[in-house]
């Protein structure tokens, strides 16, 4: 299936997905395939489960925007890199 976020609550590590008139589909941070967290508004294919909880993302890959580049990749679009540009960012490594 394909839709886009609705809700991503990154301190949370999960949000919701639109599902037309249907229930919200939560998708959670380890079911993430190609990125670390979600802009809402950004196009996603998933495969969806059901749960007691209700629908569950599964597989969850960001759809590439038109140009071949990913719009919401968790990597605020600098492919890696610090503001400057000259050093690839590590999570939790102070320099």
């Amino acid at each position: 299936m394909i839709t886009v976020v609705k809700k991503w609550l990154r301190e949370k590590d999960y949000g919701f997905l639109e599902n037309g008139e249907g229930p919200d589909i939560m998708v959670r941070k380890s079911d993430l395939q190609n990125c670390q967290f979600l802009k809402v508004g950004a196009k996603v294919e998933f495969e969806c489960h059901p749960e007691k909880s209700g629908l569950v993302a599964k597989k969850v890959k960001l759809q590439k925007a038109p140009g071949g580049k990913n719009k919401g990749n968790g990597n605020g679009g600098n492919n890696g890199r610090d503001n400057r540009g000259n050093k690839p960012f590590r999570f939790g490594v102070m320099q």
